[in-house]
């Protein structure tokens, strides 16, 4: 047992502080920096005794320093001692590891006074250091010394200070503020005591609810007027604003899920039903019409992502199931209940269904115009087949009937880029939500095939589902009544929950139908011309996980449009064989196929919603520049690609690993090349070879200083270059090759006026968007766009320039001849097929 004597000389530090801190009577600029060192002196010096000897602690109850501490708070005339004070509190509560000395400083009014205290806010510096107080504070809270904090009234609680003055803050301008409060109230929400979730979720307290998605939907409104300003005028500052808006609508919908995950039930209703009747309901689903509406105040693009960032981020069955059934109808059909009819019918908006299911290649389906046609001639019919121009007009359906889901599929079949893009990854997040009920993801259309096939099983086992022989059959699915039945019970929860009453009277919604829907709309998608490649490849995920297996959903009409579009392609890349760069069509097309395989093979879509409010990397589509020429070779292969693959997909076949093309053989070399001397793939300058066939010419690199070579082209295989070489004077007939350039995309042409004049386009060697290191995250390229060099060649006569142009033209000509060779298999789709098959 320690002496007493002992005791009090560990304790005289304390001792001596704590006397000097009662002698002030008054703290103003003459003493403060004493009573400063002193409170900083004793938050040490207690920290310290906490962790090694509990006799300072002892002193510290002893003579009741916290009292003392909010005594010397009341004299005080100068910011600085409630600075150090504020920090004495932080630094102490943080670091004390005893529940004993935690217990007794949360159980006196002194803590509560400490939190309440009128603080000058204005100064900054004193905001943050009473919010990392009541954060601090928050983070010793647990079932026993949260309610020394509180105060209780026959058992219930009616006030608690930390919460209450901490929530005023909770949309503070300054982000670190905003953050702190956050984690102040989650540490409150997890600590789990009843009393406790009750008064947070009571009025008025639960309008702090409310308000954080009020000030969640503002933040909804200010990252659309970015992106509004980012597509009228792109620049690197609004990207960079827009990707601050994100974080920060990510991070408070992280926030809005940490808060429904603490397990208070009625926390997580109180932020689903305003979310619905706050930012869903009256926000974001009117954005998503074709046509702006009155009131809308954000686009349809802004509107596509918050919906993904909503589903992806907020995982609760309610709110998904209600997004989901709510996009089965008309906007129109969702109002208040204070707005309801008596009978809650509006009659121009029901309608009804007439299915007639065929065979797998007929349905004919008969709705409203609230509907995305659906007419798919039977094999057997005598009725002509659609044409291109008639599948697009059945799914232009701007104006005022069509269901949210329609409006989707219409983005994907009629819209632009950025709205092909956002409804492609709205379905997909839809499709990638497990807390959907699967009946919900049937009725939109999009619940995938093998989890169809797995639902039928399993009623088939019970009894309930059809027999073995239809079980896997086209037209075999979920049954319609299930389905509306489930759709009804959620329509019944938006009802009783979320205060929206549906004005649709019997509604009946055919899975069946929808599904043919969204094929049609994604078939449309493939065939147009005017999307870019990677949109088409997240359209080509979207149907691989819908038919990962199957080509009994494709009808003839599907049939014929995807081929066409694979032929008009197929068209396209031939083109590309005698153009600008085929020396690296082999190449790009391997890796392509490569990625794309993956891509629409992974288990998620390759591009983060966040990329659709970003302005589109500009390409250089347009011009005359290798460049440009390059960019749409590579768009183009792209394209090929994921058709050619819906042509292997659609057939029933797997994709195979590699692209049927022929691998390189070991051709002899041509005449030139051999007589040169050259069997390397890329010639290196001061190789020697011979210049037997080459001509003599002069060219100037620099201007005054013309020089003279000896000019050459040469292909091997799918390579090719534009030699020249400096005639070695001992060795006759050889020379050292100083210059070599691409063959491809040389434009040889003979200057009109000066007729020994050769015009030769000198193109890079390589792309810079084909290397990953030179692309952001988002796919835009960091370095400009590479300028063609140009060479003009001077000959001794018109003859020897006819000459050289001749040399190049038939190299050039080799070159693509070759090229073709290799790719000869891709072009012949049902021979290639049956290659895959062997």
């Amino acid at each position: 047992m320690v002496p007493f004597e002992d005791e009090i000389s560990k304790s005289k530090p304390l001792r001596f502080l704590t006397d000097q801190l009662q002698k002030f009577q008054i703290v103003n600029e003459v003493n403060q920096d004493l009573v400063i060192e002193a409170l900083r002196s004793i938050a040490e010096i207690v920290t310290y005794g906490d962790q090694h000897d509990p006799t300072f602690f002892d002193f510290f109850m002893e003579k009741q320093v916290m009292g003392e501490f909010a005594r010397i708070l009341k004299v005080s005339r100068t910011v600085g001692v409630a600075l150090q004070l504020l920090q004495t509190m932080s630094i102490m509560i943080q670091n004390l590891k005893s529940e004993h000395a935690i217990y007794y400083i949360f159980s006196n009014e002194h803590i509560n006074y400490l939190i309440t205290y009128p603080f000058d806010f204005r100064n900054e510096e004193l905001l943050s250091y009473y919010i990392s107080f009541l954060r601090a504070i928050s983070g010793k809270l647990n079932k026993s010394t949260i309610s020394l904090l509180l105060k209780t009234q026959n058992d219930e609680v009616v006030s608690f200070p930390l919460y209450i003055e901490a929530i005023q803050f909770a949309f503070h301008e300054e982000s670190m503020v905003r953050i702190a409060v956050r984690a102040l109230t989650l540490n409150v929400y997890h600590v789990g005591d009843e009393c406790v979730n009750r008064y947070v979720t009571s009025t008025p307290l639960a309008d702090y609810f409310s308000n954080l998605v009020t000030y969640f939907r503002k933040q909804c409104i200010t990252l659309d007027e970015w992106v509004s300003e980012s597509a009228k005028n792109p620049c690197p500052e609004s990207t960079s604003c827009i990707l601050s808006a994100v974080d920060e609508i990510e991070d408070n919908l992280y926030y809005f899920s940490d808060v429904i995950s603490s397990g208070i039930p009625n926390l997580g209703r109180l932020i689903t039903e305003n979310i619905l009747q706050l930012l869903i309901f009256p926000l974001l689903f009117p954005s998503l019409r074709m046509e702006p509406t009155n009131g809308t105040q954000i686009g349809a693009t802004t509107s596509l992502y918050l919906l993904c960032c909503i589903l992806r981020i907020l995982k609760t069955k309610n709110l998904a199931n209600t997004i989901a059934v709510a996009l089965l109808y008309l906007l129109e059909d969702f109002i208040p209940k204070s707005e309801a009819k008596p009978n809650g019918n509006i009659s121009d908006h029901s309608f009804t269904h007439e299915n007639h299911c065929l065979d797998n290649d007929a349905l004919d389906t008969k709705a409203n115009t609230r509907l995305l046609r659906v007419t798919v001639p039977s094999s057997s019919s005598s009725s002509p087949m659609h044409s291109a121009e008639d599948f697009s007009l059945q799914h232009n359906c701007n104006g005022p009937h069509l269901a949210l889901r329609e409006v989707l599929l219409s983005y994907i079949v009629n819209g632009d880029e950025i709205q092909v893009l956002g409804s492609l990854n709205v379905l997909a997040t839809l499709l990638q939500t497990k807390e959907l009920d699967e009946s919900v993801l049937d009725a939109l259309g999009i619940l995938p095939q093998r989890k169809q096939h797995k639902k039928l099983l399993l009623q088939a086992l019970v009894g309930e589902g059809p027999d073995e022989e239809q079980l896997f059959s086209s037209e075999s699915g979920v049954s319609e009544e299930g389905v509306n039945s489930v759709i009804d019970s959620y329509l019944q929860n938006i009802k009783d929950q979320y205060g929206w009453s549906c004005s649709c009277s019997e509604l009946g919604v055919s899975p069946r139908v929808h599904r043919f829907q969204v094929l049609d709309a994604l078939v449309g998608l493939f065939c147009r011309s005017n999307i870019s490649a990677e949109t088409l490849w997240d359209g080509g995920w979207l149907l691989r996980q819908l038919l990962p297996y199957s080509e009994a959903e494709f009808n003839s009409h599907h049939l014929k449009l995807l081929k066409d579009a694979y032929k008009n392609c197929t068209n396209g890349l031939l083109q590309e064989v005698r153009g600008v760069w085929p020396d690296l069509l082999t190449s790009i097309l391997t890796d392509e196929w490569k990625k794309c395989k993956k891509a629409i093979e992974a288990s998620s879509p390759q591009k983060e919603p966040k990329c659709i409010l970003l302005p589109p990397a500009k390409c250089s589509l347009e011009g005359e520049s290798s460049f440009s020429a390059g960019e749409r070779m590579y768009e183009m292969v792209k394209v090929f690609v994921l058709r050619h693959q819906l042509q292997i997909f659609s057939s029933g076949k797997a994709l195979p690993e590699q692209p049927p093309i022929y691998f390189p053989t070991d051709l002899p070399l041509n005449t030139r090349s051999k007589t040169a001397g050259l069997d390397v793939l890329d010639p290196k300058p001061g190789t020697e070879i011979s210049i037997v066939d080459a001509v003599p010419c002069r060219i100037a690199f620099e201007r005054g200083k013309e020089r003279h070579f000896s000019f050459l082209a040469i292909s091997r295989g799918t390579s090719g270059w534009v030699l020249l070489a400096e005639e070695l004077p001992l060795r006759n007939q050889r020379g050292v090759l100083r210059v070599a350039a691409p063959l491809a995309g040389s434009n040889p042409r003979i200057d009109d006026k000066h007729l020994k004049w050769l015009h030769i386009r000198i193109r890079p060697s390589t792309l810079p968007f084909m290397d990953p290191s030179k692309s952001d995250a988002f796919g835009k390229s960091k370095t400009k766009a590479l300028i063609d060099g140009r060479w003009t060649l001077a000959f001794r006569d018109e003859g020897s320039c006819k000459s050289a142009l001749s040399m190049i033209l038939e190299e050039m000509d080799l070159q693509s001849n070759e090229v073709e060779r290799r790719l000869r298999p891709l072009f012949d789709l049902n021979r290639s097929r049956d290659e895959i098959d062997t």
